[in-house]
């Protein structure tokens, strides 16, 4: 077999090498005359290693969004899969490159590529780009996008502290109290004790009851009068006193004039 670099390889053809080619180095260091000249030589766009990513993947994690033009339009497979399972398009929000992002949905790339691990979405949240993360919301990502070990996008944002991109899933519907494990975003918050993380997530329905699968409510992961614990504290006597203020109004409108504790 001939090298990945040589004159007898198709550009679309797969190949499967243990060590990075010419052209995954120039992909990766954004060397565009160098990659232009091993394409019009035939050197295989598609070529992949031993943990299967191809050069479309390394200029995608990289950023190197001419790279990742000239790749595509020399027939780089834009749906590629490494041996995590990940796209480009999710190396491209890993890096938070919106340029690139924006490159490879224009040629097709899947948004919500049928992956058991971290989506695109995932990526985004966890590379803390707001850009990345309204762009996917609005192609269609899927904001419930479930991953075993981090959960939704949500939770990814939060247990980051990525703030903006939390809003950004919740204000487009993201489920606030969907649970891994019966662990929640707002167990995430408390857990990184960031008392606006809280403020947001309980403005927009977050349980603070919930618990998880070790029994614990959110405010468990607090320390003792911390400012996150004191934001929990002050939720849940607003909590109780709602609810007795609710209860008392039912007696009221009842008729009951005496109750007994």
């Amino acid at each position: 077999m001939e090298s990945p670099g040589g004159s007898g390889s198709l550009r679309g053809d797969i190949s499967f090498w243990a060590d990075r080619t010419p052209v995954h180095e120039a992909a990766r260091r954004g060397e565009i005359l160098q990659l232009q000249q091993l394409i019009e030589s035939g050197a295989c766009v598609n070529a992949v290693t031993y943990d299967s990513i191809t050069p479309l993947h390394e200029a995608s994690l990289r950023g190197q969004t001419q790279c990742v033009k000239l790749l595509l339009d020399a027939g780089a497979q834009v749906d590629a899969r490494n041996i995590d399972g990940s796209t480009p398009l999710c190396d491209a929000c890993a890096s938070g490159s919106i340029e690139c992002v924006r490159v490879l949905l224009s040629h097709g790339a899947k948004v919500n590529p049928p992956l058991y691990t971290a989506s695109p979405l995932h990526e985004a949240c966890m590379s803390g780009s707001p850009e990345c993360v309204q762009l996917l919301i609005e192609v269609g990502a899927n904001l419930e996008a479930h991953d075993c070990h981090f959960g939704t996008p949500l939770h990814v944002a939060c247990a980051r502290e990525h703030l903006d991109c939390a809003k950004l899933l919740l204000q487009a519907g993201a489920n606030v109290n969907a649970a891994k494990l019966h662990e929640t975003a707002l167990h995430h918050a408390a857990k990184v004790r960031n008392v606006d993380l809280v403020e947001l997530l309980v403005e927009f329905g977050g349980n603070i009851y919930a618990r998880d699968n070790r029994g614990k409510k959110p405010s468990d992961y607090t320390w003792s009068s911390s400012p996150t614990a004191k934001c929990f504290e002050f939720y849940e006597s607003t909590a109780v006193n709602r609810i007795c203020q609710e209860f008392l109004f039912s007696v009221s409108f009842l008729g009951i004039s005496r109750v007994e504790f």
